[in-house]
């Protein structure tokens, strides 16, 4: 059971790491926590499309209600919407039972704070303890929570078109793809995008809890429908959500997927003029690109630890402008600090309306230099010995040394990250430079490094 709390989140296989009476318990744990530990008494709670997500819902909500907290129901709903419900009717916290882009027997739990910002992993394994221990402070009949079912899209549809409607109606709509991989984002992408002035053109739009039409993850081998919907029609641009709507990917006009690194770039660089500066956050994982294009438009970037939840905390804490992860989040936090995956075509769109401009165009602009990810096999029993190792070893030799989340070393032409895997016996290189030879350089030798620390203390 322990190892289903993760750093972000909870999640596991229904059946075998997941039924109703351990869901219960999740609740009972959770909401003892925040009501003896934090002060919170009011949570939205929405869910997935998963077969399994009403139940986890069912016993959640219970168990949350057990502990004296008040629950407003969301019931099935995108990503954005549940957390929209926190946010507008004024809750401490918000959960979201997904488990994103997983398959469909998998399913879990996201808990942010009220305003938006991501439980961080201390609160998790916080709940887990209570969990594991089965101790829950009980609570008498006349305290038991009271749970209200709300429907918050209407809200939430009207909040995105009030802010984007201004930009996007007015002249020949933009015409853009959306694919929705028959996941959450089926229940609210299409009514958001259109009431904001765009015309729609979807495929996998109908909600399916077991992702026929394409996998729950959007890599660009899952999406050649959408590709092909973007070719065929001519339009704008093509976007794929996750299982949840937290994460989007795009394809350009012209066919071409963008990394998330370009996309936040595009996004960062016209925030960062219409605000004549700012701050922009991006994980120690992301592109040097960001600083190449980003600083010179006036921009100071800082770079975050890996997860969406030092995104939101981050962003929150230093009134960032834009932040981007390298694994697909993205935030505008003029507009809600939450990980939205709306946010993305909805700013895409306004660019292109106001630029003038294909997004083939303004992608060609965008420097992408090459980069890999290579996994070396390491026990859990070494692993974080080794990584200690590097960092005393690469503080030692060299001038530009990020420790903040693994070691990353900048080099003049490149840089190099080592992290260890949260949830695997494994430790992960990533490499980034301005040249293949170079890649291949830092690569080699890196891994050398990495290979022989590894071996000497196996």
């Amino acid at each position: 059971m322990k190892h289903i709390f993760r750093a972000y989140d909870i999640r596991g296989i229904w059946g075998k790491d997941l039924d109703i009476p351990l869901c219960l318990d999740i609740g009972r744990g959770l909401g003892s926590f925040l009501v003896s530990d934090l002060g919170i008494d009011r949570v939205a709670v929405g869910y997935d499309v998963r077969t399994t997500s009403p139940a986890f819902h069912g016993a959640l909500t219970a168990g949350l209600l057990s502990t004296g907290v008040d629950v407003i129901s969301t019931g099935m709903c995108s990503f954005g919407v549940a957390m929209f419900a926190g946010l507008k009717s004024g809750s401490g916290a918000s959960c979201f039972i997904t488990a994103s882009h997983l398959e469909p027997e998998w399913n879990g739990l996201k808990v942010y704070f009220g305003d938006g910002v991501g439980f961080p992993e201390e609160h998790i394994m916080a709940v887990r303890d209570r969990v594991l221990s089965g101790e829950f402070p009980p609570v008498d009949w006349k305290e038991m929570g009271h749970i209200s079912h709300e429907d918050h899209l209407p809200g939430y549809v009207d909040f995105w078109s009030s802010r984007y409607g201004s930009f996007l109606k007015g002249g020949d709509p933009l015409r853009v793809g959306v694919d929705c991989g028959g996941g959450a984002m089926t229940l609210s992408a299409g009514r958001v995008l259109r009431a904001a002035g765009l015309d729609v053109r979807m495929v996998n739009g109908e909600r399916d809890p077991f992702f026929r039409g394409r996998p729950s993850e959007p890599k660009p081998e899952n999406l050649g429908r959408l590709r092909e919907l973007v070719l065929d029609e001519q339009l704008a641009f093509g976007v794929a959500f996750d299982g949840d709507g937290d994460r989007a990917v795009v394809v350009d006009d012209a066919g071409e997927f963008l990394s998330t690194d370009r996309l936040g770039i595009i996004l960062a660089s016209s925030l960062v003029k219409r605000h004549g500066g700012g701050m922009v956050l991006a994980n120690v994982e992301s592109s040097m690109a960001v600083e190449d294009v980003l600083v010179p438009l006036g921009a100071r970037v800082k770079r975050i630890k890996v997860g969406h939840t030092f995104l939101t905390l981050e962003a929150k804490k230093e009134g960032a402008i834009f932040g981007v992860e390298r694994s697909g989040h993205l935030i505008i936090p003029e507009h809600v600090l939450f990980d939205d995956a709306i946010t993305a075509p909805l700013e895409l769109a306004r660019i292109l309306k106001e630029e003038g401009k294909s997004l083939s165009g303004l992608a060609s602009g965008v420097p992408q230099y090459p980069s890999l990810s290579r996994a070396f096999d390491c026990p859990d029993s070494i692993k974080f010995r080794v990584l200690d190792e590097l960092r005393e070893e690469f503080i030692e030799a060299y001038d530009r040394v990020n420790t903040m989340d693994g070691v990353r070393v900048d080099l003049d032409d490149g840089w190099v990250l080592i992290r260890c895997s949260n949830t695997s016996p494994v430790i992960r290189m990533t490499v980034e430079a301005r040249s293949d030879g170079k890649l291949r350089s830092i690569e080699r030798e890196f891994g050398e490094i990495l290979g022989s620390r590894i071996a000497s203390n196996g």
